[in-house]
């Protein structure tokens, strides 16, 4: 769900790290904590692996041990802002096969929609996977891919060329940079395409606000916890 994905989708060269959506029921957590023990991986600060957290939304982070992935961060929710359950996303995913091995990914839409956030990081990766997408397709493109292109596309120069070439789709798109983009004016399309982003960001910063409250709660009761534990027998 994160720059693994946008890697196989073709719009990044690497990661750090592997982030994860994952179903949460108490067998697939179990499954997941059999996994990280395998990768002797521990959870980095707060909070701990805990299905009712990550019901909320908050995410899990491991820092993995074992030698061969020694370091490999994986961050863990079950679910995010803006983005449809676990069983939608599922039934949306992506298969690709890498080393022989199948690997699921959130759709192109979905990971488009799930990279809507606050950090300035995320912004130039949507606009590459739209991108990606649009130079990748071969011949006609389908009616569904051109209303995805319409809805979310951030690059002006291709928003203007895609109105141009699909006008009637154009014109049951409600998206304000779709109706700048009829005038032919770049300058008018980026404006528009900044004030969605300024949005979103915004309503990230707001989903986001009591999960940090509560974050921050966390972590003074572990300081507190740390604090009043017994020292340990001298040696």
């Amino acid at each position: 769900m994160g720059g693994q994905a946008c890697v196989l989708y073709g719009a990044a060269e690497f990661s750090r790290d592997l982030d994860l959506v994952i179903l949460l029921d108490e067998a697939n957590l179990g499954r997941l904590r059999t996994a990280m023990a395998d990768l002797e991986a521990t959870t980095i600060a707060v909070p701990e692996l805990d299905a009712e957290l990550l019901a909320k939304g908050h995410a899990v982070h491991f820092r993995c041990q074992r030698p061969d992935v020694a370091g490999l961060r994986i961050d863990v929710m079950s679910r995010m802002r803006g983005v449809d359950p676990f069983d939608l996303l599922w039934e949306r995913r992506t298969t690709v096969e890498v080393d022989g091995e199948l690997v699921d990914l959130l759709s192109l839409p979905d990971l488009v929609g799930a990279k809507k956030t606050q950090r300035d990081k995320d912004w130039p990766m949507i606009r590459r996977l739209l991108e990606r997408s649009v130079y990748s397709s071969e011949g006609t493109p389908t009616a569904e891919a051109v209303r995805f292109w319409l809805l979310e596309l951030q690059s002006p120069e291709l928003l203007i060329d895609l109105v141009r070439r699909f006008p009637e789709d154009a014109a049951a798109c409600s998206r304000a940079a779709v109706r700048a983009a009829e005038t032919g004016d770049a300058d008018a399309v980026e404006a528009a395409l900044e004030q969605e982003q300024r949005a979103e960001r915004a309503a990230d910063r707001e989903y986001w606000t009591p999960l940090r409250r509560e974050l921050e709660m966390l972590r003074r009761e572990r300081r507190s916890s740390e604090t009043e534990s017994p020292p340990g027998p001298r040696t």
